[in-house]
């Protein structure tokens, strides 16, 4: 396959001016006054995109991630390094990128259709079908600073994707707008997916990811510190925000927790289909801390194939050792291997206090010869 994306050891650097002189006549007389710090937003990234490849891209907020699609897109220049293009590329960057907020919606969509390259009776061929996909009706000729920001998104993915890029570039726009709007969004990349274009993708929903993604590239603090297998990379994210909780407890939140281990009577996680399956999780904690249980179970494959409902599983830890009992009443899943995460957020779900990835594998045993994950056991007659 041909490479659309070339990366090769891009750093950026920004400049931050401290307590610069605001008016020229301040510079004029004291021209050294002020300090300048030199921040490293990028160092030495190098990966490559294949045609028909989807990546994903993860981090935390700062890692990274927008300034490296923008030098992609073009928006900013590496400090240094090279990014190659193959093909013509479609980006949906952070909300408001592209677009005019005092045109309306119909000249916004000749001018960022204009910007990726197209004539005017191209843009005249797909116009009905970007209205229709973007779902804004009588709005179109409303000046686009007076949509929702769903709107916003509608509009702006539905160019992106009918102008038929050799390659699209989405930076968390998915998380806006309905969820019937984002199936849609999800379909329409399955089909880029289908056709063989390629796709880099910055999403923090790891079942995006898992879903959509031939392989991740994790960034953590301007570095490259994963790039592979989804499963893998995930992992390696989660522990670096893990890290990250550790160093902010650190900083003064005192109340540290980890998960220990997952233990059962037998000693293992065997069980057969249909049957239930109780164990315990072990969990120390510094201090008293009152939030929830997450519990997540995952093919080897990297397939989810269940999570818990955060505020259904409340928990209160006490300081030093803690037991968290768990039962499945029955396990309809058929013949495999299965990976268990456990960890404990606070009550938003937005802030991972501690986390065991991979805490525990489930074997699962099926007597019968039915295929798939779980069992349904349908009924089927012939009248």
């Amino acid at each position: 396959m041909a490479t659309v994306i070339d990366v090769q050891k891009v750093n950026k650097t920004f400049k931050i001016h401290h307590e610069r002189n605001q008016s020229l006549k301040e510079r004029i007389l004291h021209p050294r006054s002020g300090r300048v710090e030199i921040f490293q937003a990028l160092q030495d990234i190098s990966f490559q995109v294949q045609e028909g490849e989807t990546v994903g891209i993860l981090g935390h907020n700062g890692s990274g991630k927008s300034t490296l699609l923008k030098c992609i897109c073009g928006v900013l220049q590496p400090t240094s390094g090279e990014i190659r293009l193959r093909g013509n590329l479609a980006a949906l960057l952070e909300l408001g990128a592209g677009f005019q907020g005092e045109l309306s919606g119909r000249d916004n969509i000749y001018l960022y259709g204009t910007m990726l390259g197209f004539s005017r009776k191209r843009i005249d061929e797909i116009f009905e079908e970007i209205v229709e996909f973007s779902e804004i009706g009588h709005f179109i000729d409303t000046q686009v600073k007076f949509y929702s920001s769903g709107m916003y998104v509608r509009l702006a993915f539905a160019v992106a994707v009918n102008v038929n890029p050799d390659i699209l570039v989405v930076d968390e726009v998915l998380a806006v707008g309905d969820e019937r709007f984002q199936a849609k969004c999800i379909d329409r990349i399955r089909r880029f997916q289908e056709e063989g274009r390629a796709i880099l993708l910055v999403t923090h929903s790891g079942d995006q990811v898992r879903a959509l993604c031939d392989r991740a590239v994790v960034l953590d603090s301007g570095l490259m510190i994963a790039n592979g297998d989804v499963a893998e990379s995930l992992s390696i994210f989660r522990e670096a925000m893990m890290q990250e909780t550790v160093a902010h407890q650190a900083a003064g939140d005192t109340s540290e927790i980890s998960i220990d281990a997952i233990t059962t009577p037998t000693g293992t996680l065997d069980v057969k289909t249909g049957a239930g399956i109780t164990f315990d999780v072990q969990i120390t904690s510094a201090t008293p801390y009152n939030g929830f249980a997450l519990l997540e179970i995952f093919t080897r494959a990297g397939v989810l194939v269940s999570r818990s409902d955060r505020l259904s599983a409340p928990v209160s830890l006490r300081p030093g050792h803690n037991v968290v009992h768990v039962e499945l009443p029955s396990v309809p899943l058929l013949d495999g291997v299965y990976d268990i995460n456990f960890g404990i957020v606070d009550e938003r779900g937005s802030n991972v206090k501690a986390w065991g990835e991979k805490a525990g594998t489930m074997q699962v045993t099926y007597g019968g010869r039915e295929g798939g994950v779980v069992e349904l056991a349908p009924r089927i007659r012939q009248d």
